[in-house]
């Protein structure tokens, strides 16, 4: 895989750190603006990034076969879509797109050129979160499903204040739904498919969901998500079966050990997970696939990625959540 970077921002900071388990991966590129020139200088320098670009199309004309979008919300459909109409294999960060009509144009395409197109969400790549599917069964038959991702920003700080960052900017299509509890319904997607029902039930400042609770009707249980940024509280995810319960308190973007409790008394702890950084496991899954240009998976996790943009799509129009995309 050659692989070219759009952006310098935290996220980009924190993948670069973990490049060195990408034994077939070389860093061809790093795109960034004129603001983030002496970043985007540094990272390149540090990592051995070959070339460096602030104008897209000639970061597009380079050697670089893949494309990693790691941008603001509000620029990953656009950004996506010009790279492949380039013919680039892409992976975009998560939240995929913001609403799903843009999902679909960018899975179509993909699809019609025969190009890998990935989200980078952590959660379904982990070992960890492939053994609770394998386990659910012993927990019978699913009543209750329970996920609390609250994490109090910094950033809500300046934004009480009245300094909106992109986190909090409906301009940039932020937002709890979008930055936190995304995780939460990839998680149960991934585990169950496509709710019956979705609700959404945000706490809205200046246009904004700064936390919300998702309420999901799988038709013979029932779940609840909690995405917060503006309050915090002990992280919890639990499944409920007839036949038992699992437990996890890790957030599920990390997703770093469960308990699973039986109704017989007996009782498991696991941790399957190899890796001390949540961004390992879904690249090295993704430097497989796009080098073997393994189509069918690839099209399997897009068809996955679709779910869950029609549910956050769903659920935001439900909480009166208006993104400019929208229109």
């Amino acid at each position: 895989m050659k692989l070219g970077i759009v952006g310098s921002g935290v996220i980009v900071q924190e993948f670069l750190t973990i490049t060195h388990h990408l034994k077939e991966t070389e860093l061809t590129a790093i795109c960034y603006t004129e603001r983030s020139r002496e970043t985007g200088r540094e990272l390149a320098d540090k990592y051995h990034i070959k070339q460096e670009f602030t104008d897209y199309e000639e970061f597009l004309n380079s050697e670089t076969d893949t494309v990693y979008v790691a941008l603001p919300n509000h620029l990953h459909f656009s950004f996506a879509k010009r790279a492949l109409e380039a013919g680039k294999h892409v992976i975009v960060e998560k939240p995929f797109t913001p609403t799903y009509k843009e999902a679909v144009v960018l899975s179509e395409l993909a699809r019609e050129k025969g190009l890998l197109l990935l989200e980078a969400i952590t959660t379904l790549h982990f070992p960890n979160y492939k053994k609770i599917k394998e386990m659910l069964p012993a927990l019978g038959d699913i009543k209750i499903v329970q996920c609390n991702y609250s994490q109090y920003s910094r950033r809500y700080d300046s934004f009480k204040k009245g300094q909106i960052l992109p986190a909090f900017d409906p301009g940039c299509c932020g937002g709890a739904l979008m930055d936190i509890n995304i995780y939460n319904i990839h998680y149960v997607v991934g585990l169950f498919g496509r709710p019956k029902g979705v609700e959404y039930f945000p706490n809205v400042e200046k246009g904004i969901d700064t936390s919300g609770i998702l309420e999901l009707d799988y038709g013979t249980f029932q779940c609840i998500c909690v995405g917060a940024k503006d309050c915090k509280a002990p992280i919890a995810n639990n499944i409920q079966g007839d036949k038992g319960c699992l437990y996890q308190d890790t957030p599920v973007n990390v997703c770093e050990h469960f308990q699973v409790f039986l109704n017989d008394g007996t009782s498991s702890y696991v941790n399957e997970n190899s890796y001390e950084h949540r961004m390992v496991d879904e690249f090295i899954e993704f430097e497989s696939m796009i080098n073997r240009k393994d189509l069918e998976t690839c099209y399997q996790l897009l068809d996955h990625t679709l779910t869950v943009c029609e549910v956050q799509n769903i659920a935001r129009n439900k909480g009166g959540i208006v993104f400019p995309t929208d229109t």
